[in-house]
């Protein structure tokens, strides 16, 4: 999404369960608005957390004109099998994202006349002067297998294959999405480019360098909350407080002498400072919530309610 808006509206870091709220990024143009839901993964959830994250990916079926599933080139289709019954039962046009295409190695396009996805390859990437024309082909395989798998489950989907990180496929992606939606007054105003407010991408930068720079559970057991957020012309001061689980949770966030704690600050301010282009003062607390994650009461206070 951050790649077809061109804003960075959704954080995102190279572990699962990212994504927790469904955020939506507004796309303007002279004849069109595009608004982009970006959901949760689906998964099965262990929790009330997750079952409230897989409710803002099942909201997206209710109303939405075009459904964009996105995969990637190593995700195991099976284990999303009753999701993918309600997809199969849509009466909308469903595209079948199958993203990160750049992490087979030397790849090239398959051939547009040939297979499932015919018509539906973009032009192929540039591809080194010194690849084999063995490993060209061994990649297309890959990616042909790939597709026709995902074939056999959506059959009625438009596959497409995309590299989001190197912007490939993408364009055309946008096209298609241009022709596919139905005529209808704009939602939104034409200078908006998110449904959030302010507080919200500060927790979710917070949270972002969080997932980042520390292992395990931690990450998952952490929730961010903006208490003060007070903007002058010039600056921000904001009071962010940390949620963790248990005692040994909080010792693990602020690290020895407070080292850790720091050193996420410090990065969150940087990263503040270009979102929102002003001087950040960023003070932050860790407090402890027990077994938040389970607790309806403190999810719904959380915003973690679909309705």
């Amino acid at each position: 999404m951050n790649q077809l808006v061109g804003e960075r509206i959704s954080i995102a870091t190279f572990k699962a369960q990212t994504t927790r709220h469904r955020i939506m990024g507004i796309v303007n143009t002279p004849d069109m608005q595009i608004v982009f839901s970006d959901t949760p993964g689906v998964l099965k959830p262990n929790y009330k957390l997750q079952e409230s994250m897989l409710a803002f990916s099942e909201s997206a079926l209710q109303d939405a004109d075009v459904l964009l599933y996105v995969t990637d080139v190593v995700e195991n289709p099976e284990k999303n099998m009753d999701f993918l019954a309600k997809v199969q039962k849509m009466q909308i046009p469903v595209i079948l994202l199958i993203n990160k295409i750049d992490e087979l190695s030397n790849l090239g396009s398959p051939t547009r006349d040939s297979g499932p996805y015919r018509d539906s390859i973009p032009n192929s990437p540039s591809i080194p002067a010194n690849t084999s024309i063995d490993s060209i082909e061994n990649s297309q395989a890959k990616l042909t297998a790939i597709v026709e798998r995902w074939h056999s489950l959506l059959p009625n989907a438009e596959i497409l294959p995309i590299s989001a990180k190197n912007k490939f496929g993408t364009d055309m992606l946008l096209k298609r999405i241009k022709e596919l939606l139905p005529e209808s007054p704009a939602f939104f105003d034409k200078d908006q480019l998110t449904d959030k407010p302010a507080r919200f991408f500060v927790s979710e930068i917070i949270r972002e360098k969080i997932l980042l720079y520390y292992d395990k559970e931690i990450p998952y057991s952490v929730e961010v909350v903006v208490e003060r957020f007070k903007e002058t012309d010039k600056n921000i001061h904001i009071n962010a407080v940390i949620y963790v689980e248990r005692d040994s949770q909080k010792g693990i966030i602020i690290g020895h002498q407070g080292v850790a704690l720091k050193k996420v600050s410090t990065e969150a301010r940087k990263a503040l400072e270009k979102f929102f282009g002003k001087s950040i003062f960023l003070e932050t607390f860790v407090k402890v919530d027990k077994d938040w994650r389970s607790s309806q009461r403190e999810l719904d206070a959380f915003g973690y309610n679909p309705e």
